[in-house]
C-alpha cells in the first residue's frame, strides 16, 4: 500500500489548499514517487512538483505564505526551490514549469523511466493507496521492479550529460543494474561529460561515497573510462608499479583503498567513531563522504614523485604533491575551506601511522606530535592508514607487520577517542611569560619554545610552572 506519512500529508495540504485557491493543478513527479514505491525515507524528504506555466511566481508566493527559504534555480527553464524547516525536518519542495506541452510531454524529458512518474497532488488526499492513481506511462513501476536503469530517451544524455554519472550514481544508491541499450548510449557520449560544471559532477559524486557501494561504482565507470574525464589525474596513474611490497599498481591499489575503507566503515563499532564519520563538515557533506575521497586521492601524488635507483622504485614526497593536487580537484569541485582543510590533513598525513607501527609501542612524543599534526582528523587518517594497508599485500608485506600495524593503530584510535573526551590542559607558561623571564622581544623563537614546553607537558615531562621556567631557560641557553 503507498501512501505518505501523517506529517508530510500535513504540510503538503498547506501546498495543495495553497495552490487549489489560485486554480493551479500541482504533479507530484519523480523521486519522491519512486522512493515511496521502494518503501525509502529520507530524514529530511524533498518533493519535485510540475506545473504547466508560472513554477517560479507561484514558488515565490507560497515561499511567502509558508515563511519558507526561495531560490531561484533556473530562470530559462522555470524552476525554484522552496526549504522549509518543521520541527526536526527541513523538507526541499521544488517546482518546474512542464518540460513539454503536457504532463506527458514532461515525463518524456526525464532522465529514467524510474523518476518519469506522477501523481496529481489532490489525489494524495483521495486515495487510501495511491498505487492506482500513480501517471506512468513509461513503465516506471516495472524497472523498479525489475531494478533496472533505463533512459527513457535516446536523446537523454545529449540534453544532459551528468545523466551518464547519475546513472551510475543510482546503481550504487539503490544497487540497481543500469540496461544494455542505456550504459551503450553512455559509452557513447561519455566525452561530453567534460563540459558539465563541476558542482552538479560533485553532487553526484557526493551521492556514490554516500553510499556503500561507492567502490562498486567507480570501478564501473573506470571499466568505461569515464572516471578520467572527470579526474584527468588517474591516467597517469595507471600501470605504475610499486615495488615488493605491493601487489597492484598505484591505481588499482588506489581502488582498493576505497574498498577497504568502506569494508573498516561497515566493521565501525562505538557511537563515538560513527557519530565522527556523519558529521558534516560543509552543509551536506559529511566526513564518511570526504573520507572516501580521501581514499581515492591519497596517492594521486605518486607518479610525479616516481623514482627509480639500483632496481628499487620510490615515491619519496608523494604524499605533499598529493596534497597540492587533492586541493588543485578540491577547487574544481568548489568544496567549502573547510572540506579543503580536513582533506589536506587526511592525505598528507596518511603515511604517519605506518612510520608509527615501524614499532610495537611508539614513543609518547611519537604520538604526540602525530596527534598535534593530524588535529581534529587524526581519526580520519588513522582509518584511512588501514585502509591503505589493507590494500597492500606485496610478498615484502608481511604477515608480522600486518597485523602490528593493525595492533598499533587500533590502539592509537583508543588514544584519539579517550583524548576526545579530555579537557585539554592548561598552559604552565604564556608567551609573555617567556618574554619577561627571559628579556625577550617578540619573534618566533617563542613560539618554538612554547610548542616544545607544550610538548614536554603532554608527554609528562613537565607538571609545574617552575619546571616550565627550567625547561624553556634551557632552550633559551
Amino acid at each position: 500500500m503507498l501512501k505518505f506519512t501523517s506529517k508530510d500529508k500535513d504540510i503538503l495540504k498547506e501546498i495543495y489548499n495553497f495552490a487549489k485557491n489560485r486554480r493551479v493543478k500541482l504533479y507530484l513527479v519523480g523521486g519522491i514517487l519512486r522512493d515511496l514505491i521502494l518503501a525509502r525515507q529520507k530524514p529530511n524528504p524533498d518533493f519535485d512538483f510540475a506545473i504547466k506555466k508560472g513554477a517560479i511566481s507561484f514558488g515565490r508566493s507560497l515561499a511567502n505564505k509558508l515563511k519558507a527559504g526561495f531560490v531561484v534555480l533556473d530562470r530559462e527553464h522555470g524552476a525554484c526551490r522552496i526549504v522549509k524547516k518543521t520541527g526536526a525536518k527541513i523538507y526541499t519542495f521544488d517546482f518546474s514549469d512542464f518540460r513539454g506541452k503536457n504532463l506527458e510531454g514532461d515525463l518524456r524529458k526525464r532522465d529514467f523511466t524510474i523518476n518519469a512518474i506522477a501523481l496529481e497532488l489532490e489525489k494524495v488526499f483521495d486515495a487510501k493507496d495511491l498505487s492506482s492513481a500513480l501517471i506512468d506511462p513509461y513503465g516506471a513501476r516495472e524497472d523498479l521492479k525489475r531494478k533496472i536503469i533505463r533512459v527513457v530517451d535516446r536523446q537523454s544524455f545529449r540534453e544532459d550529460p551528468l545523466r551518464i554519472l547519475r546513472a551510475f550514481s543510482f546503481t550504487a544508491r539503490l544497487g540497481f543494474k543500469i540496461d544494455k541499450e542505456t550504459l551503450k548510449q553512455a559509452r557513447a557520449k561519455k566525452a561530453k561529460l567534460a563540459k558539465v560544471s563541476f558542482e552538479r559532477v560533485r553532487d553526484e559524486l557526493f551521492k556514490v561515497f554516500d553510499s556503500e557501494k561507492a567502490y562498486a561504482c567507480l570501478a564501473a565507470l573506470d571499466k568505461l573510462k569515464i572516471l578520467e574525464i572527470i579526474f584527468p589525474e588517474i591516467k597517469k596513474m595507471r600501470r605504475i608499479g610499486q615495488g615488493p611490497y605491493h601487489h597492484l599498481d598505484v591505481w588499482q591499489h588506489t581502488l582498493e583503498s576505497v574498498r577497504q575503507i568502506e569494508l573498516i566503515f561497515k566493521e565501525a563499532r562505538g557511537k563515538a567513531i560513527r557519530d565522527f564519520l556523519d558529521a558534516y563538515i560543509s552543509a551536506d557533506r559529511s566526513r564518511r563522504q570526504l573520507l572516501k575521497l580521501a581514499a581515492f586521492l591519497h596517492d594521486v601524488g605518486k607518479p610525479a614523485t616516481l623514482r627509480r635507483k639500483k632496481g628499487r622504485i620510490t615515491f619519496h614526497g608523494h604524499e605533499r604533491v598529493g596534497v597540492i593536487l587533492s586541493e588543485d580537484i578540491a577547487r574544481r569541485l568548489r568544496l567549502s575551506n573547510d572540506e579543503l582543510y580536513s582533506l589536506r590533513k587526511m592525505i598528507l598525513c596518511h603515511l604517519r601511522p605506518g612510520y608509527l607501527a615501524d614499532s610495537e609501542y611508539p614513543s609518547p612524543r611519537a604520538r604526540f606530535r602525530f596527534f598535534r599534526d593530524a588535529g581534529a582528523e587524526a581519526l580520519a587518517v588513522l582509518l584511512l592508514s588501514l585502509a591503505d594497508q589493507r590494500a597492500t599485500k606485496g610478498p615484502l608485506t608481511t604477515a608480522i607487520s600486518r597485523r602490528r600495524h593493525e595492533r598499533v593503530v587500533s590502539r592509537l584510535i583508543q588514544e584519539n577517542l579517550k583524548k576526545s573526551k579530555e579537557k585539554k590542559k592548561a598552559r604552565l607558561v604564556n608567551g609573555n611569560d617567556i618574554m619577561k623571564e627571559f628579556k625577550l622581544s617578540p619573534s618566533p623563537l617563542i613560539g618554538k619554545i612554547l610548542a616544545e614546553i607544550e610538548e614536554l607537558q603532554a608527554i609528562g615531562k613537565l607538571k609545574t610552572r617552575a619546571e616550565a621556567l627550567k625547561a624553556a631557560a634551557r632552550l633559551v641557553k
